[in-house]
């Protein structure tokens, strides 16, 4: 049983660091409150859980090839910047009527969280890295059955993560005005379209240096 909470801790953990997730679950939960934010957070897990199976049956080492990372790297600046950029631009959009409520899709609030992670050369690191060690140490202690239950207490421990990020950002959003929220929403795009450039670059640098 300690085994297992410690392996949420470290989903936990692994979770917390500011990165382009967390200001997209900010961003959509101070515009349109919990289920959204959750939405993005969910996504994400998603796209977490198909790198975490390709590591699991040996397969991850196909996205491993320079011309793989390089395309990751460009497409995830793309969608960063975009969605950046689309915080910025609706900042001044948000009225006290959007803070009682909001229609916008649940999905599209999936698939943004989904497209992030999916193609963020952060997360093969991560999986092949952190992940590929644990599951190599646990696979000389454990039998299958209990990787199993382990792979799925860092799962639990994300999700715990984007729960309390989720809750935590539509919290906020029911305390603050309009005016604060446009700046947040404003600075969440900036720090997207900050990462976004910061895998442009990694993707220039990969192809021609």
């Amino acid at each position: 049983m300690n085994v297992f909470i410690g392996y949420i801790f470290l989903g936990l953990s692994l979770s917390a660091p500011i990165g382009p997730i967390n200001a997209a679950q900010l961003d959509k939960g101070l515009r349109g409150g919990f289920l959204h934010a959750w939405s993005v957070g969910l996504g994400a897990v998603s796209a977490d859980i198909i790198y975490m199976l390709l590591v699991y049956f040996g397969m991850i080492h196909l996205l491993d090839a320079p011309f793989v990372k390089a395309f990751l790297w460009l497409f995830g600046f793309f969608v960063l910047v975009y969605t950046g950029v689309e915080s910025i631009l609706n900042s001044g959009e948000i009225s006290a009527t959007e803070l009682r409520g909001n229609d916008a899709s649940l999905f599209k609030s999936f698939l943004s969280g989904f497209m992030m992670s999916l193609f963020n050369p952060l997360s093969i690191l991560f999986w092949l890295g952190i992940y590929g060690s644990i599951l190599a140490k646990a696979a000389s202690q454990y039998p299958m059955h209990q990787l199993l239950l382990y792979s799925g207490a860092i799962i639990l421990g994300i999700l715990l993560w984007d729960v309390t990020m989720a809750a935590a950002s539509s919290i906020f959003r029911q305390f603050m005005t309009v005016r604060v929220l446009q700046v947040i929403s404003v600075l969440s795009g900036l720090s997207l379209v900050g990462f976004g450039f910061y895998f442009g670059v990694q993707a220039v640098q990969l192809l021609f240096l």
